[in-house]
């Protein structure tokens, strides 16, 4: 089977006669097209696309568009993947012609759909696993999350105090983060706080824009797919989300995970005076561990304050979202936490 995925629109295509195919108890309309002649053809027999076979750096340079042209190109890389990949994105950029490569693997489509960042038009999955076709729409449902905006709302702090020794978790991330980005942490599930990176220069420590100090090992942290993870659980290679002040999202990869024993403070919040909903994050007592603030309508703007500085009646920005729990995924259940 092949499965053709292009962003923004996903559409799934198989080289069968099926007119259907039954997914998640969904049933979905195939267009089937065919191979043939070194080219992929519709049911109309209307061409759609050219194959081309690359196995060395000269081939590639003869797929090089000409002035105008159009087509759809299918690439089958033989030997070699990433370095190509970039090559195609670049030689292409300012063509019109959408260029797909075949995969074998999700990661290997992977590779193709983020070279140089902007990626190809699209890939051809060509594999005999469904697991296979649900994993790499499971990597677009992560890609396409982090085009949507979070909810994060005010809470104010109605209580600071010091809370003795604890081993703090410091995620080191494989990209750089700007003033007010960072991750979202909490001890319970239901609120996390937006810790801020140490992306800010301090008189204490050289700027670390790559590094949040962000909690306790016991805290949640937000991960892709509307998933929480316990930070002791972080490794080299996960996923988190980084957000800013307003709600915007992406993905980073964990290059690195620091577990130390330092001095803990505690932080509650109330998103209403009135209301008896308490929430809580624990944070290394230090001055350059910052929550994230409001971002300001008029006047200067802080982004972010050391919890060293923090004081009730402070604002700080908070995601509210559902309590309940089983290893990372939101439940409907009855449950009490303190």
């Amino acid at each position: 089977m092949v499965v053709y995925f292009s962003a923004p629109l996903v559409q799934t295509l198989t080289l069968t006669h099926l007119p259907y195919l039954t997914l998640n108890k969904v049933i979905a309309l195939i267009c089937p097209l065919y191979v043939e002649e070194g080219g992929i053809f519709d049911n109309e027999n209307r061409r759609v696309a050219t194959i081309f076979e690359v196995s060395n750096p000269q081939e590639l340079l003869q797929l090089k568009p000409a002035k105008g042209e159009e087509e759809n190109v299918v690439i089958n890389l033989l030997d070699w993947q990433v370095i190509p990949a970039e090559n195609i994105v670049a030689a292409f950029q300012d063509s019109q012609t959408t260029v797909f490569a075949i995969s074998k693997t999700p990661s290997e489509a992977q590779i193709f759909l983020e070279a140089l960042e902007q990626g190809l038009g699209g890939v051809i999955l060509k594999v005999e696993d469904v697991e296979a076709v649900l994993e790499l729409k499971d990597y677009f449902d992560r890609r396409d999350e982090v085009s949507n905006l979070l909810s994060l709302t005010k809470a104010t702090v109605t209580r600071v105090q010091v809370a003795g020794m604890g081993d703090r978790v410091c995620v080191d991330l494989c990209s750089l983060m700007r003033p007010g980005e960072g991750l979202l942490v909490g001890s319970f599930a239901r609120g996390l706080f937006l810790v801020h990176s140490e992306c800010l220069e301090s008189n204490y420590i050289a700027s670390r824009p790559f590094r949040v100090n962000a909690g306790p090992v016991h805290a949640y942290v937000a991960v892709p797919g509307g998933k929480t993870s316990y930070l002791s659980e972080l490794k080299a290679g996960k996923e988190v989300i980084v957000v800013d002040q307003k709600g915007q999202q992406r993905t980073a990869i964990v290059g690195r995970v620091k577990i130390e024993t330092r001095p803990l403070i505690l932080v509650e919040v109330k998103r209403d005076l009135d209301t008896q909903t308490i929430y809580s994050i624990l944070l290394q007592n230090a001055e350059t561990v910052a929550l994230v603030c409001p971002c300001q309508e008029t006047g200067h703007q802080k982004t972010a304050i050391p919890v060293t500085s923090l004081k009730v009646g402070d604002e700080v920005m908070l995601r509210v979202q559902g309590g309940a729990r089983h290893t990372g995924i939101e439940i409907q259940e009855f449950i009490v936490e303190n």
